[in-house]
């Protein structure tokens, strides 16, 4: 432990009334001398708005470049690989397609340049159009898929609402994932959304049940070959994941993305594991690093010493509606002083509650999450203090 002075800060109940709570000495972990070698993990990154830009409900996002890029080097250095333009990254929520086609290429660049290993989201959203025929779904994924790989990032195949709206079957979801993925140039990552991440997904892959939708995601893997590396899951469901992952292709790769589960899930369960692809380690990138080492040492109770902890936090960051699960995660890059403002494109910052925010303040505390804890309670006792709290 370091041997900084401990913080009491205020809390914020939601009857109004407050509470107190110390902000402790933040843990000591190392970062990994060499690749992280149990697990593939990947922090699904959030973007920093500039603090002086318009970026209010339905204006274009103005990206602080410098901040997001540094950022994306922080994880990096902890041995993570970065899942970018991703929906942490706000893709669909305030994020617009030049941006995210910026988003690509400067974070590709950057991860070449610092050694890092980068995917990105591909998806149809840069079409304005909300309706278009199956075939024009299509040709709109190649588009960005055929950006992001001359981009040089990896690709992760999104969801896309396009394709929700024109399918009507599971044959017409087979029909263009097929199309897609035969103009990949390498394997890549599939992405099943759930609807507390994005209602507009209702049906995807054809079916309301999980069975149903599960079936067509093994037809579409299977009859990929190798041009599906891995499938990530966020249906917030860890017996729906453990159930498709024991059915995925030898060398196909569950990536979780349940940030209610993940401990369970990363660690090994019977002889089987999920990788991952997490907004939740957008936020505790040490954390994650320092547990994936523990299990490289083949230490599984330091591994559960240090995650376990962390799981009550990312449920309160990503508790319902879920799909604000943004704000936390740029509210503790704030506090963690990975940019200089609360701030987020789209004006998404006024998406969750102070009474939200302050339970996320005390359980990061709690799991060791704020990695400059006198920094944090400067911040949020400012921002209890802008917002009329006595703190």
């Amino acid at each position: 432990m370091t041997a900084a002075t401990a913080s009491r800060v205020a809390l914020l109940n939601a009857d109004g009334s407050t509470s107190s709570a110390v902000l402790g000495e933040a843990p000591v972990f190392g970062r990994p001398s060499g690749p992280l070698r149990s697990r593939v993990a990947y922090a699904a990154a959030h973007v920093i708005p500039k603090a002086w830009g318009e970026n209010v409900p339905g204006a274009p996002a103005d990206i602080d470049w410098d901040a997001t890029l540094a950022f994306r080097r922080h994880v990096y250095s902890w041995g993570l690989g970065v899942a970018d333009a991703m929906d942490t990254a706000q893709r669909n929520m305030g994020l617009d397609a030049a941006a995210t086609r910026e988003l690509i290429a400067r974070s590709a660049a950057d991860a070449a340049l610092a050694g890092g290993s980068v995917v990105a989201g591909v998806n149809t959203d840069h079409v304005d159009e909300p309706v278009i025929p199956l075939a024009a779904v299509a040709d709109a994924y190649k588009q960005q898929l055929h950006f992001t790989e001359d981009a040089g990032a990896g690709v992760v195949l999104m969801a896309s609402r396009h394709l929700a709206r024109a399918a009507a079957s599971p044959a017409d979801y087979e029909r263009v994932y097929s199309e897609v993925l035969s103009a990949a140039s390498g394997p890549v990552v599939l992405h099943w959304l759930g609807l507390a991440f994005d209602p507009a997904l209702a049906g995807y892959f054809g079916a309301t049940g999980f069975d149903g939708a599960a079936e067509t995601v093994l037809r579409i893997i299977e009859s990929a070959g190798d041009r599906v590396s891995g499938i990530k899951m966020s249906l917030l469901d860890a017996d729906a994941e453990r159930s498709l992952r024991a059915r995925l292709p030898e060398g196909v790769r569950m990536f979780t993305g349940d940030d209610f589960n993940y401990v369970e899930l990363i660690e090994d369960d019977g002889g089987a594991h999920s990788d991952a692809l997490l907004g939740a380690f957008a936020a505790l990138a040490p954390a994650a690093s320092a547990a994936i080492q523990a299990l490289d040492a083949g230490d599984a109770g330091r591994y559960r010493e240090i995650l376990a902890p962390t799981q009550a936090l990312s449920r309160q960051v990503f508790a319902a509606p879920t799909f604000y699960y943004k704000t936390g995660v740029a509210f503790l890059s704030w506090l963690n002083g990975h940019q200089p403002a609360f701030s987020m494109v789209g004006g998404l910052q006024s998406a969750r509650s102070l009474p939200h925010l302050s339970e996320i303040v005390r359980l990061a505390a709690a799991c060791g999450a704020l990695e400059r804890p006198d920094l944090a309670a400067e911040r949020w006792s400012t921002l209890l203090r802008v917002n009329g709290v006595d703190a």
